[in-house]
């Protein structure tokens, strides 16, 4: 049986905020991220790009960062206060981590807070960040993909039951999930949120801890169906990996794409309202080929096996573990 009763801690995690993405070549990263999918530039220093969508009023949704290897730099959730960044220090060093400060490490963001947190994850916590001007009604600049918000992440994690006892403890509600079938049920996968949409951070069973996408918000399926053209006639088609289609587990319609350093991004719109308090997670067999596609169509075998690994916070990665279940998801093709 799946506990879904979650906890109120004193902290208040308010979203998914941002992500560092660590690339080989900055050049061919721009080119990709702001030339084809228009990814809006805050900053850009000769080891670093800032970008954001343009709803965003944020200084910056997603960091790209020159590297020797590609690899994820860290994940970031926003806080209500600072306040609440003191109250997260102690959860953590009550549990056992080492919490470490930071100030000024990226432009525009204030105080923050860093942590290898029990799943693996290099995860930051902050409160405050620069405002800059939101895009979302200068259409006479909107580009490419048309990306107004970073939505969600989306772990690969080795033991997903134990990740989503963690997520509950941070104030995280399920709103759908994936388990096996049969008397002895076990969590496949869990989508977790804090803002009241579908998930800030998915949980799947896998090799792990590597990051396996982030997800953007684009404001309805032709905005997918207008980047494959684009992709297309500007000689990138082999960046899609998987769709154009629509997910049954949360409706939302999604392509996911693959940069040049190999990090997947997904194209994400179209799912639905979780604010209710009484909200019953929705479960989906292991077995139903609807669950990850709505038409039934089956995801390719890279999107399953592949994700991107991510820093340990002292120059090194995160050492991989086999997933504890190994049952793998039906398919039709």
């Amino acid at each position: 049986m799946i506990d879904f009763q979650y906890t109120k801690p004193g902290f208040n995690i308010l979203r998914a905020a941002h992500a560092e993405y660590v690339v080989t070549d900055l050049h061919r990263a721009h080119d990709f991220y702001v030339d084809v999918l228009g990814f809006v530039v805050t900053l850009e220093t000769p080891d670093a790009l800032y970008l954001r969508g343009y709803e965003e009023r944020l200084h910056h949704s997603l960091k790209l960062t020159r590297g020797a290897s590609p690899h994820i730099g860290h994940l970031a959730y926003r806080v209500e206060s600072n306040a609440d960044l003191d109250l997260l220090f102690v959860h953590f060093g009550g549990i056992g981590l080492e919490p470490k400060w930071l100030d000024n490490e990226e432009p525009g963001q204030g105080r923050a807070l860093r942590v290898l947190d029990p799943v693996g994850f290099p995860i930051e916590f902050f409160c405050e960040m620069a405002q800059v001007e939101s895009l979302l009604q200068r259409y006479d600049l909107h580009r490419g993909a048309e990306v107004l918000r970073l939505d969600h992440f989306n772990l690969h994690v080795p033991d997903c039951a134990a990740a989503f006892e963690y997520y509950k403890s941070l104030g995280f509600r399920c709103s759908e999930y994936t388990s096996t079938d049969g008397d002895d049920e076990r969590l496949w996968a869990a989508w977790m949120f804090r803002k009241p949409d579908v998930h800030d951070v998915a949980l799947m069973n896998g090799k792990g801890p590597r990051l396996h996408h982030t997800g953007w918000w684009v404001g309805d399926p032709v905005s997918v169906l207008r980047t494959c053209d684009r992709l297309a006639a500007l000689g990138h088609a082999g960046a899609i990996e998987r769709g154009p289609g629509r997910h049954g587990l949360s409706n939302a319609f999604f392509l996911y794409l693959r940069d040049p350093d190999g990090h997947r991004i997904e194209l994400y719109t179209n799912d639905y309202y979780t604010g209710d308090p009484d909200l019953e997670p929705l479960r989906w067999s292991v077995n139903d080929p609807m669950r990850g596609t709505f038409w039934g169509h089956a995801a390719p075998e890279s999107w399953f096996e592949e994700s991107s690994v991510v820093a340990d916070g002292n120059g090194g990665i995160v050492e991989l573990r086999e997933e504890s279940l190994k049952e793998r998801p039906q398919t039709v093709i």
